[in-house]
């Protein structure tokens, strides 16, 4: 993993193994036909110790997106919780990305998804900012991408799913040949619906616009938690259809995720945006938004914080 440090260890099924074991079979399921359901987590080292950022709201977006595809997942939503929480500790990390991942695995050949078995994994690597730290203050150049997000009723954008991120990945590499770091995607109707791997907001006049759902986006949970901050920030939030060219009009925009987590973007297709970095409501809420992470000091209740619990006798156990 270039210019990331792997965990030593993955969670599968219950049992820890070492991460060069977590391997799968060329002709399971997942690799011939994407059926595959996962999060992105972040668990942050905050002054009062190292606690994941809404591990329970991850973990319930990803059962709901087994459900969606009739995924009958072999474990309970806190049997997984404790899995992530495992794999903080049992690789020493203080900080790190969580993945838990749930595909279909090697059995019988065919589109019909059933009879192949179910994998559930959990890994966990150091990742930094994902699209570079001095992104946070002097932000991105991004582009429209030619490439429409999914459409409705093709497949479920609420669904976190392998398959919708061929679309990403189509958009991310058009970005990145033409000389941008990311691209945003239109949905079916020509609005805005998010980037290849983010939630997009722009600020106009003080009020903040974010695409609502049936732009096809994936429901963020940080998109979630800029929103709730936003609103106790005393400005107004509005979930509407947008423009494309609100993109070059707007104040400010920035993108959300929680690999991106608060980035501002000070270009779009080649056209400045505002004063061509980050602006004072994105400041306001990039503070507002780091202040809970790095101090510990969480009004929401969205952390939880790695103890020597449960899951350090789970992982004792299980590597004795």
């Amino acid at each position: 993993m270039a210019n990331q440090e792997a965990g030593k260890y993955v969670w599968h099924n219950g049992q820890i193994i070492p991460w060069e074991n977590a391997t799968i079979h060329v002709m399971s399921h997942v690799v011939n036909y994407g059926s595959s359901v996962f999060e992105g987590i972040r668990c942050y080292e905050t002054k009062r110790g190292s606690a994941i950022f809404r591990l329970p709201q991850h973990i319930e977006r990803l059962f709901n997106s087994g459900h969606i595809y009739r995924m009958n997942i072999p474990y309970s939503k806190d049997d997984i919780i404790e899995a992530c929480k495992q794999m903080v500790q049992v690789n020493e990390f203080k900080h790190c990305y969580l993945r838990p991942l749930i595909f279909r695995g090697f059995g019988p050949f065919g589109v019909d998804p059933f009879p192949a078995p179910i994998e559930t994994y959990v890994c966990s690597w150091i990742w930094g900012k994902y699209l570079g730290a001095e992104a946070l203050e002097q932000g991105v150049d991004v582009c429209v991408s030619s490439w429409t997000r999914i459409a409705p009723n093709t497949l479920p954008s609420m669904a976190k799913a392998g398959a919708n991120y061929m679309n990403s990945q189509l958009i991310k590499m058009e970005a990145k040949i033409n000389g941008y770091v990311e691209g945003i995607a239109l949905d079916i109707n020509g609005y805005i619906s998010e980037g290849s791997g983010e939630n997009i907001f722009l600020i106009k006049d003080n009020v903040v616009l974010t695409p609502p759902l049936n732009s096809t986006i994936l429901q963020g949970i940080t998109r979630d938690s800029i929103i709730k901050i936003s609103r106790s920030l005393g400005l107004e939030v509005m979930e509407r259809a947008i423009p494309r060219e609100m993109l070059y009009l707007a104040d400010e925009v920035f993108f959300t995720g929680t690999a991106a987590e608060i980035t501002p973007i000070r270009s779009v297709d080649k056209v400045q945006v505002g004063i061509g970095k980050r602006g004072p409501v994105t400041k306001l809420i990039q503070d507002k938004f780091f202040a809970i992470i790095d101090e510990g000091e969480d009004e929401y209740g969205w952390l939880t914080f790695i103890e020597n619990t449960k899951a350090a006798t789970q992982t004792e156990t299980a590597l004795s």
